[in-house]
């Protein structure tokens, strides 16, 4: 980001409403908009628009006030996401991911550790990664002494090596029984791996990481207490939530990409020989199309906006949380969530009919947005996303809580 000129973040009034935080959201993503298509294409580590976020205060959003954090709720997070997504996808998935991690103590933890936890990261800017991937074999964890030991490896940690702490998963030898930790990222025997090279989320640093005797204290084990998980309906809310988190990025990545394709057809497209008409903006088709993905999205982001309204309910009284508002909740994700990834793909590529031939050079960078919903859109099967609300409006079932639902 050296082409960008920094802002004083310090000399603007603190946002206070969560339209003053998407406000401050939309600012950001002007500052990454100035340089994302030649940021996307060098792949460099995110270390200066990590530290954007953390600057502008993005990053302790969803921290106390008492400890320096914003105090605001999930749906405010993920319309942050859906903004500065719309600049830079991988950012936007960055903090998304972020906000889960630092979440998830919450989720799965005591009230004591989850306390701690949300109280260090907002006193100093935490930024959270996670090695967490259920498609791995699972990393095994042992006890020596006072301390748990992490050893294995995992193909993807998002946020790697731009992370303050990471979120480490594992099983313990000879069970099944699952464990989360939090550790700091530069502990002794966590390396991250330079293995990140896919078409789509450049920025996202979600390489390799290897868990070589990685140690932690008992007491850090989330949910543990005399060594022995206190399980919750609450902790099965993990998949719901950076479910959200998806469909945020997805569909700023496709208002970025409209709101991008139609500044170019406004200055650079040009009308075609044969149409009759001066100006591309006054074709009829390239009108059409602009009407048509502009409405398909605009009711995406309300069904988006509606099902977090009802998730924060969940996460307002989580003890209250069960079997079935956990699972009609995650009926209703499935299907924001389908409905995010075929829109965002369509929007993504049919911007090209209206750009013209010219807006698919590399300079332009256009066709980063294709390459980052496809990337990401591929996380897991959407047609399991809408087996999910099939099966609930066929037979009343339920989708079981498991990694994916």
């Amino acid at each position: 980001m050296s082409t960008v000129t920094p802002v004083d973040w310090q000399t603007r009034p603190a946002p206070q409403s969560a339209e003053d935080w998407i406000t401050r959201a939309g600012e950001v993503a002007t500052v990454l908009a100035t340089d994302a298509a030649a940021r996307d294409h060098a792949g460099a580590t995110p270390y200066a628009e990590v530290q954007l976020l953390k600057d502008s205060g993005l990053v302790t959003l969803l921290g106390p006030t008492e400890h320096g954090g914003a105090g605001q709720e999930w749906p405010t997070a993920y319309r942050v996401v859906r903004e500065v997504s719309k600049a830079d996808g991988s950012i936007g998935q960055l903090l998304g991911y972020h906000y889960l991690w630092n979440w998830a103590a919450r989720l799965v933890g005591t009230r004591e550790q989850w306390e701690h936890v949300e109280a260090e990261a907002a006193r100093n800017r935490w930024f959270f990664g996670g090695a967490v991937n259920p498609r791995d074999a699972d990393v095994v964890v042992t006890e020596d002494g006072d301390d748990l030991v992490f050893t294995g490896r995992k193909s993807f940690s998002t946020g790697s090596k731009v992370s303050d702490v990471t979120v480490l998963e594992g099983v313990f030898e000879g069970t099944d029984q699952h464990v989360f930790a939090i550790v700091p990222s530069d502990s002794d025997g966590l390396t991250f791996h330079d293995d990140w090279d896919n078409i789509g989320q450049r920025l996202t640093e979600s390489g390799g990481v290897t868990l070589d005797g990685v140690r932690t204290p008992w007491a850090s084990a989330a949910g543990y207490v005399d060594k022995k998980f206190q399980p919750r309906i609450y902790n099965t809310l993990n998949v719901p939530t950076i479910q959200l988190v998806f469909v945020s990025f997805y569909l700023g990545i496709a208002g970025g990409a409209l709101q991008t394709a139609a500044t170019y057809t406004r200055e650079k497209t040009r009308p075609w020989l044969h149409g009759g008409h001066e100006h591309a903006v006054d074709e009829p088709y390239v009108i059409d199309i602009y009407g048509d993905l502009t409405a398909k999205l605009w009711a995406v982001e309300a069904l988006a906006d509606v099902v977090a309204a009802e998730g924060q309910r969940l996460h307002e009284e989580p003890d209250a949380v069960t079997e079935q508002s956990r699972g009609e909740f995650e009926v209703r994700v499935a299907a924001v969530k389908a409905r995010a990834t075929d829109v965002a793909l369509e929007v993504s590529s049919r911007i090209f009919e209206v750009t013209g031939a010219r807006s698919t050079a590399s300079s332009e960078g256009l066709d980063r947005f294709w390459r980052n919903v496809r990337t990401h859109t591929l996380h897991d099967p959407v047609a399991y996303k809408r087996r999910e609300v099939g099966r609930w409006v066929l037979g009343g079932e339920l989708p079981e809580p498991t990694w994916y639902s």
